[in-house]
């Protein structure tokens, strides 16, 4: 077993002691593994796909360029760069990834048990998956590497300075780096929160920051450097042939296997948006229902219970009206003349019974 469960009951607490998790009840085992269990699962396997992808696209970047300074020790980016990559620029989008990450909500976890089997399985990391992340890395850095080395070649700006210096040419490749990684890591996020905007956005916003600080306060070695490849138009267009480059068959590639071959989350996921949409609908219907037409159509039917007065139906039909309690021969009744006659067959008179005389 990779994990221990233990069950506080009568026997005592000693399987609890020696557990890595404690329920009080047998029943709470079903939350515990087909939720927080796949949930942990997936967020895992995730989390190791992105750090890969990342980590290659970054390293692969300084094998392209050694090939261009005789596999010398010189590097591609920023010695300070290099050190905070993984500290900072890219560490809290993935850490926000690993804690809040759900592709389908508890509930459908629970009414659709079979989401637990990519995770008996180990579909959702393992050899194949791990070679998929290398060779997604590794195509990154290539088109990270050689689409801005093909711009910036014998590059000059708009007034005629050249732009092929190693650290101007450094400072861009990290740059788009780090807006690809963070665009691919919004890619790979189902479950938005105001934490994962925060850690995405902000990551961006505090790169920037720290390379001003750096270079303009603590007088780094490439100071001026990204200000001035931001200053040219060249600098845009590199970014966002770049960036379309290798998120478009990204986003292709998904958008192929969710609508030809879906897995059963997709499906789920596909239903659990469609129930919010309905949800939201039935929301806003109700609101366009104004308060005031409600009362509107409430003061319409008590107005018209109330000033109707109970009719005369059940008189009608009771008969009462239409024939007298005691009639009599020839009574009068609305000026004419009454038609009742009593049978006399059906009254019989008894005669009195003889009386016995003694003398």
């Amino acid at each position: 077993a990779h994990i221990g469960v233990g069950i506080s009951g009568q026997e005592g607490l000693q399987a609890v002691l020696a557990s890595d998790y404690s329920v009080a009840q047998f029943r709470y085992l079903e939350r515990l593994l087909l939720v927080h269990g796949r949930w942990s699962y997936y967020r895992m396997c995730k989390f190791l796909r992105y750090f890969f992808y990342k980590n290659f696209a970054f390293t692969l970047c300084h094998f392209w360029f050694a090939f261009f300074v005789a596999f010398s020790a010189q590097t591609l980016f920023d010695p300070m760069f290099i050190s905070v990559y993984n500290l900072f620029y890219t560490s809290m989008p993935v850490l926000a990834l690993g804690i809040f990450e759900q592709d389908v909500n508890a509930k459908n976890s629970i009414i659709y048990p079979k989401l637990y089997t990519p995770g008996l399985k180990n579909a959702l990391f393992n050899k194949r998956e791990f070679f998929r992340s290398a060779v997604h890395g590794f195509v990154t850095s290539c088109v990270l590497f050689f689409i801005p080395f093909g711009a910036y070649y014998n590059g000059m700006d708009q007034e005629g300075r050249s732009m092929t210096d190693q650290q101007t040419f450094g400072s861009v490749v990290a740059t788009i780096l780090v807006i690809v990684v963070t665009m691919q890591i919004c890619l790979d996020t189902s479950y938005w929160t105001l934490f994962n905007h925060i850690t995405i956005w902000g990551s961006l916003i505090f790169y920037l920051l720290l390379q001003y600080f750096y270079n303009y306060v603590l007088g780094g070695d490439y100071v001026g450097t990204l200000a001035k490849a931001m200053g040219e138009p060249m600098f845009y267009f590199t970014s966002l042939l770049t960036i379309v480059i290798l998120m478009l068959p990204v986003m292709a590639w998904r958008f192929y296997w969710v609508d030809v071959a879906p897995t059963l989350s997709d499906k789920v996921r596909f239903k659990q948006r469609h129930d919010a949409k309905m949800a939201s609908k039935r929301i806003e219907h109700d609101m366009l229902r104004t308060p005031s037409a409600r009362r509107s159509r409430r003061s319409i039917r008590s107005g018209y219970a109330f000033a109707h007065q109970e009719g005369f139906g059940r008189l009608i039909t009771s008969g009462k009206i239409m024939r007298p309690r005691n009639p009599k021969p020839g009574n009068v009744s609305n000026g004419r003349a009454s038609n009742f006659r009593p049978d006399v067959n059906k009254f019989k008179m008894a005669a009195p019974a003889p009386s016995t005389v003694e003398v």
